[in-house]
């Protein structure tokens, strides 16, 4: 395996040590009488707590600034980066500047990027070597199903960018080549500007800039930014600065750094200023220094998150069992089956598989009141009536599991229901009709080994915990349901 490295004069000289061979021609990089005015007026405008900059404040880099940013910045790289798979040339007997080798970091470089939103980079490795050993190329991709790709991807979160990773590949593979600037993989659906910007300049080397958290970040911290970053002009400035910044001769590689400066040392809570390669042109450090009450953290300004919304949810865990006898149960319970439901194809968790669940209205729904709700539901969904089809062997109450999405606090009240039906799950398939959601079944020893959700999972080990843990008593469900009649 070969690491990509730098191969210019400039790249081979950063390695061995030595000067990098800069165009003499450049202008000076010593500040003149006009850059020291600006600075000053910088210094000044973010003084103090309070201090806001409107988008019209933000000015652009220097030559001079340029010139510095990007030896200083590429230097630190090469010496510092990160070893990660994403960056390693995976088939050595390609040449790097082939059009399979281009073709083979660019698909690299995409999948990489898509893992790594939202998403630590130490949890994405392993997820990361295990796509690329199942879907080596995107045309292996190209050919996955959805059920593979999100089976793959159980874990990650944020499943919509499995979805969106599989249908970009078919279209690329439908389309017969790999797009390879900014505008044509802008076309390929849920390809974004950052994505388009990272695969465009890392493996075909378009002089295009990336803006991320990191980058924003680092960037909003050498202007002293304190314009709030979530607004659209203020995005649109980072990118025109990003842009200012990318080295012409090594685009992916400078952008490669900026992002892993903001994520390797320009950190948000805690920066090392003192390790940084560029801290001589952050101004945010040099307003610190002017102004006890500015720190660089201050930079980019604190936006406030919006308001989770509070949802609630009933589960209910639905285990077949293949004998009525209770006590058979008991001993032989991982020869059940379990019921899981398929998510609609649109919106949260779009396509994926559960636990049959049904939305409560608030968190004072009490314990009657969501199994009635179940009952009706499991009715409709599976024509399961409790009394007629079978045997009911236990319901018990498990607890409460609370699932965080990024605008969704998800409370679900989960119980466990075994069940004995007469013909099995054969006769459930049996009932179905074309109006019904899809559904499937999974014995117990499948089902560790089945792509869920991190919050399905949870939920399933609840219920073996709860089996390891608690005295069952499967006669107590059958004296419960005849005392209330």
């Amino acid at each position: 395996m070969l690491l990509l490295l730098p191969a210019s004069s400039f790249d081979l000289n950063v390695l061995a040590g030595k000067s990098p061979n800069l165009n003499l021609n450049l202008p000076a990089l010593f500040p003149s009488p006009m850059e020291k005015k600006q600075e000053k007026k910088r210094v000044r405008r973010t003084e103090g707590v309070a201090c806001k900059s409107t988008v019209e404040d933000i000015e652009d880099f220097s030559p001079q600034e340029v010139v510095k940013i990007r030896a200083s910045l590429l230097r630190w790289y090469y010496e510092n980066q990160r070893i990660l798979p994403w960056r390693i040339n995976q088939d050595e007997g390609k040449e790097e500047g082939g059009e399979d080798g281009r073709e083979a970091r660019a698909y690299a470089v995409w999948v990489s990027e898509v893992m790594l939103q939202q998403t630590r980079v130490l949890t994405v490795i392993d997820y990361y070597n295990r796509w690329m050993e199942k879907w080596p190329t995107v045309r292996h991709l190209a050919e996955a199903s959805q059920e593979e790709v999100n089976e793959m991807w159980a874990g990650l979160g944020y499943y919509r960018r499995a979805r969106f990773l599989l249908e970009g590949a078919k279209s690329i593979a439908e389309g017969g080549e790999f797009p390879t600037t900014v505008s044509s993989l802008r076309k390929v659906r849920g390809i974004g500007d950052y994505t388009a910007g990272a695969i465009a300049s890392i493996a075909f080397k378009e002089v295009v800039p990336v803006v991320d958290g990191n980058v924003i970040r680092a960037i909003s911290r050498l202007k002293a930014i304190s314009a709030n970053p979530k607004e659209s002009t203020t995005v649109k400035s980072f990118w025109k600065l990003a842009g200012q910044l990318v080295d012409p001769s090594r685009p992916g590689d400078f952008n490669q750094a900026l992002m892993e400066l903001g994520a390797t040392v320009c950190t948000p809570l805690s920066p090392s200023c003192s390790t940084c390669p560029i801290s001589d042109q952050c101004h945010a450090m040099s307003v610190s220094r002017n102004c006890q009450t500015v720190q660089v953290t201050d930079f980019p300004m604190k936006v406030a998150k919006a308001k989770q919304r509070h949802d609630f949810a009933a589960v209910c865990v639905i285990e077949i069992a293949d004998c009525k006898d209770p006590e058979f149960w008991k001993a032989h319970s991982e020869n059940s089956a379990f019921l899981l439901v398929k998510r609609p194809d649109e919106g949260l968790l779009a396509g994926l598989w559960e636990f049959p669940s049904v939305v409560l209205d608030g968190e004072r729904v009490d314990a009657t009141t969501r199994r009635k709700e179940m009952d009706q539901y499991l009715k409709k969904l599976f024509k399961i009536d409790i009394r007629k089809n079978g045997s009911l062997i236990l319901r018990e109450d498990v607890g409460e599991y609370v699932h965080i999405f990024t605008h969704i606090k998800l409370r679900m009240y989960v119980e466990l229901l075994v069940l004995y039906l007469k013909g099995g799950v054969k006769s459930l398939y049996d009932k179905e009709n074309e109006n019904s959601i899809a559904w499937k079944h999974i014995d117990g020893k499948s089902i560790q080994g089945t792509g869920l959700t991190s919050g399905v999972r949870k939920v399933y080990n609840m219920i073996q915990s709860f089996k390891k843990q608690e005295p069952m008593n499967p006669t107590r469900a059958r004296r419960n349901k005849a005392s209330k009649h």
